[in-house]
Order: C-alpha cells, then structure tokens, then sequence
C-alpha cells in the first residue's frame, strides 16, 4: 500500500484542521498532503470571495484530481464530512488506492435531511438565496451540530477558524435530488479501492444512520466501524486518537 495519504477538509474549513492526523500518520513513516479547498485559504475574518456562493461540489472535485493527480503514484484518499464526499467522487474517477471516510457527507441518492441535520443548517436554510450565496454557521449551531462532544474551551478558537462555505455545495449535497446535474452523484460501481467508512455515534451533521447507508453503497469493498462517545469532530475530539490508529491499521492490513 502507498504511503502517500490525501486529506480532504469539509466545510468552513482548511488544510490546518488535519494537524493531529497529519502528525500521527507522518509519524508512521506516511506522507501526507492536506490541500485547502478553493476559497478556504483566506481570513476568516475577510468577506468571502465574490464566486464562493456559486462554487459546485465538482469545482472542488476538479481542483483536487488535478492535485492528486500530480502526484507520482494513487495515494490513499481521506476525506472528512464534505471532504469524505468529494473522497468518494475521486474514487469514482479511479484516483485512490483506498478510501478512509471519516463521518463522510452521503453522495446522492441517500436522504440524509434527519430533523437534527435540519436543526444544523437551520440559519442557512430559512436565508432565501442560500443555495447562491456564502454561508457559515452561526456559532450556537456549530457547537450544537459538530462541537458538542469538544471540550467547552476549545469550541470557540476552533470556530474562530471557519471560513464561509458554498451554499451552492451544501445544497449540491443536501438537495441533490434538485439538482440537474447531479454533483453528488458517485457511482459506486466505480470503486473498486478498499474503503473504511467511520461514524461518530453521537453525530448530529452526518449521523451514524446516515453514514452507515454510505458504507452499503460500497458494500463489497467497504469495512464499517462506528465509533460509540464520538461525534462529528472525530479526528479532533478526545480519544482521536483510537479513530487514528484503527485506520492506520485497516490501511497497512490492506
């Protein structure tokens, strides 16, 4: 197996929320590359980039598959929430040696709209233009949806950090079913790289029910592991540690 692993970020975010999974793998001897996504390297306290509300889930896709593409062997592919998302599209495109989906936003054709995803998103959704516009979430949200498992001195500086996300994106993958052109459509016959899917059980932005139809969708490759006292911010809450080194195991058996 490569020792070359791709870290895709999520929403509001950036490459520097991988620090913790970035040191434990290096320390394993892995290299590991942790892009930004288009628009996410700026200021958080900027106004955002004029053409962020209209990005698409395939305007990310296609920046990362020129990335990984630059690369001199397919690496292993992480990805995170929405990150764990655009991980099965370049999956599908055949760019992976493996998968590692850490509470992975479902592709299309999975309903994931649970009343507490609704209650999440709830400030973007009854925002009329939403689907065309930056979006972030307001502070007593994140906490609610991601951050509640955090220690409580840690929700702020982290919130601190999030940056507008695409409303054209977010309702890419929760509205899929409105969308003519399909962007978060992965077809799941195309994977044929090992997958590990991981849930948070206390997860309220992909919930484990949620993320365990995602594992189906690649049942004959995939391995599922839910992680009980775990939510959204797996790779960062306490006990990270344990998500970490159940994938480094998973990816070195394989």
């Amino acid at each position: 197996m490569t020792k070359k692993i791709v870290m895709i970020h999520g929403m509001w975010g950036g490459g520097w929320y991988w620090e913790n999974f970035r040191n434990f793998f290096e320390d394993k001897g892995f290299q590991c590359y942790t892009p930004t996504l288009r628009h996410h390297d700026v200021d958080p306290k900027d106004k955002p980039p004029s053409d962020l509300g209209s990005t698409s889930l395939l305007d990310y896709a296609q920046d990362l598959e020129k990335f990984v593409r630059n690369l001199d062997e397919k690496p292993i592919i992480m990805g995170h929430s929405m990150g764990g998302l655009l991980a099965q599209i370049l999956g599908a495109r055949g760019l992976a040696s493996a998968l590692v989906l850490l509470t992975p936003a479902s592709p299309s054709g999975i309903f994931a709209l649970k009343f507490s995803v609704i209650k999440s998103f709830w400030s973007a959704l009854t925002t009329w233009g939403f689907w065309e516009n930056p979006t972030r979430i307001p502070f007593e949200a994140a906490v609610y949806a991601t951050m509640h498992l955090l220690p409580e001195n840690e929700r702020k500086p982290l919130y601190d950090k999030f940056v507008y996300e695409s409303g054209r994106a977010a309702c890419e993958i929760g509205f899929w079913f409105l969308d003519p052109k399909g962007a978060a459509k992965v077809d799941e016959n195309k994977v044929n790289c090992p997958v590990l899917v991981i849930a948070g059980s206390e997860d309220r932005i992909t919930p484990a029910s949620v993320v365990k139809k995602v594992a189906n969708k690649y049942k004959t490759v995939a391995t599922y592991k839910e992680f009980e006292n775990h939510a959204h911010w797996i790779i960062l809450e306490n006990g990270w540690q344990n998500v970490a080194a159940l994938a480094s195991d998973w990816i070195c058996n394989k």
